[in-house]
């Protein structure tokens, strides 16, 4: 006769007994509920419940369940753009809108707004297109050899942020694009992004130095698979003065549909109009 070593016999007895535990369910026929007979009635309560099952209950709510016994919470959802905050204009942020009065960066017509981080300078913009926004640093109020940082709405409903160069009044686009950081949303018929660009740069012609104080050029318009078309208003708007990184405020332009009584030449002529009906003729 065959004998197995103790610690071997020891071994398979567990072996057996655990697939016992494993095979018995608590919906078999066979199997008697602790504590009642077939039909439910009371009978032999057993001694102890199952230790395999009670170990993998216990640890499958050990795992997935928190102390108060609730399943842990997921994650909440994360915003992939973070809404532009236009309270902080003028205060820890400069801004340029550009539309009707008291618009913000969801009813401009154009937004933008800069602020130092670091060694770095964090744009937003925003414009009312399906197309493209940008902004563009130039030495005069001319297009024509300026630095440009456009952020295009592409077919596949992406917004990225490209780099140009105005040669004339056409944009080239350049493949050394200085941004990072990029986010981008096409959402309400709105182009909106968000960027960073280094504070300083190597001079060269088509990347300018932040730090300098530059005139700002607005623009935007529809794009075509990608690119950019040519903009939406023949004479695109233009800051008044040259803007310094290093200042912030909130400027407002007016929109054209907003400019007819805002010149200084309208508001004469209606003072003297009034000043007429109010003396009337001799």
């Amino acid at each position: 006769m065959f004998l197995l070593h103790p610690l071997l016999q020891i071994s398979v007895l567990l072996d057996a007994t655990l697939w016992l535990a494993v095979s018995a369910s608590p919906t078999d026929d066979n199997v008697l509920r602790a504590g009642h007979g077939e039909h439910g009635e009371p009978g032999h309560e057993e001694p102890h419940k199952d230790s395999y099952s009670t170990f993998a209950s216990e640890f499958l709510e050990s795992r997935y369940l928190s102390d108060e016994g609730y399943p842990f919470p997921t994650a909440p959802p994360v915003d992939p753009f973070a809404r532009i905050k236009v309270s902080d204009c003028g205060i820890t942020k400069g801004c340029i809108r550009y539309g009707k009065p008291g618009c913000d960066a969801e009813t401009c017509e154009y937004f933008l707004s800069f602020r130092r981080i670091g060694t770095d300078v964090e744009f937003e913009m925003s414009a009312d297109t399906d197309g493209w926004v940008a902004v563009g640093f130039s030495s005069d109020k001319k297009m024509g050899g300026d630095d440009v940082m456009g952020c295009v709405h592409d077919d596949n409903g992406r917004v990225r942020i490209h780099h140009f160069y105005n040669v004339g009044q056409w944009a080239k686009e350049i493949k050394r694009n200085p941004a990072r950081d990029e986010e981008g949303i096409f959402e309400n018929n709105r182009v909106t992004c968000r960027f960073k660009r280094p504070l300083h740069v190597p001079r060269e012609e088509t990347l300018v130095d932040l730090h300098l104080s530059w005139y700002y050029l607005f623009a935007w318009g529809p794009a075509i698979q990608g690119s950019i078309t040519r903009h939406d208003i023949d004479s695109p708007p233009v800051s008044d003065r040259m803007i310094s990184i290093y200042k912030y405020e909130d400027i407002f332009m007016p929109a054209t549909a907003y400019q007819t009584f805002s010149s200084p030449f309208c508001l004469l002529l209606i003072v003297a109009l009034t000043f007429y009906l109010l003396m009337g003729t001799p």
